[in-house]
């Protein structure tokens, strides 16, 4: 019920299907202008010096982070302590003020 339909293409793409032609044609079509050649990529060459300041400047990127990871947890941490203070007082207050002194 809930498989999927895919079509079936009887041609591989970039085959392009004939056409019947019904007019004769008089004049041949000029032919298209050849593709601009490109230049084959370069690759990228590490140099020795510039592995190094890679590999240092991943090191700061993961220190950077890491700093931001601890001092967020920390100040959840901070957070809860101090909730879990108050309601602590909160309580002892309420049950003083219950016991009526």
């Amino acid at each position: 019920m809930l498989q999927p339909r895919i079509p079936v293409n009887p041609l591989p793409p970039g085959h392009p299907t004939p056409t019947a032609r019904t007019e004769p044609v008089t004049a041949p079509a000029p032919a298209p202008a050849p593709a601009p050649a490109t230049a084959p990529r370069a690759s990228v060459q590490l140099t020795p010096g510039s592995a190094v300041a890679l590999a240092a400047g991943g090191g700061a990127v993961v220190l950077v982070v890491g700093a931001v990871l601890v001092s967020m947890l920390l100040a959840v941490a901070i957070s809860a302590t101090s909730i879990a203070v108050v309601a602590i007082v909160l309580r002892l207050l309420i049950r003083d003020m219950q016991k009526g002194r």
